[in-house]
């Protein structure tokens, strides 16, 4: 599955900063447009990675339903 997030890139002195509207704690900076791209695809998904880990763990020992869902936004 393939998401698509918002990427926004903000040239200040020297650096890219770069972050996703749709997902908080996802931000980076890059000395260029296509280094602070990468850093930020690198960090959504150290983001996701991360936040699915924390919810696997809140799971342990629940019965619960799990299920891919898709969205058109």
């Amino acid at each position: 599955m393939v998401n698509t997030f918002t990427a926004v890139f903000e040239k200040t002195e020297d650096w890219f900063i770069g972050y996703v509207e749709e997902l908080p704690g996802a931000n980076t900076q890059g000395k260029t447009l296509d280094e602070a791209r990468d850093n930020l695809k690198e960090a959504i998904e150290l983001v996701l990675q991360s936040n699915r880990e924390l919810a696997e763990r809140d799971l342990v020992g629940r019965q619960v339903v799990k299920e891919e869902i898709g969205v058109n936004a």
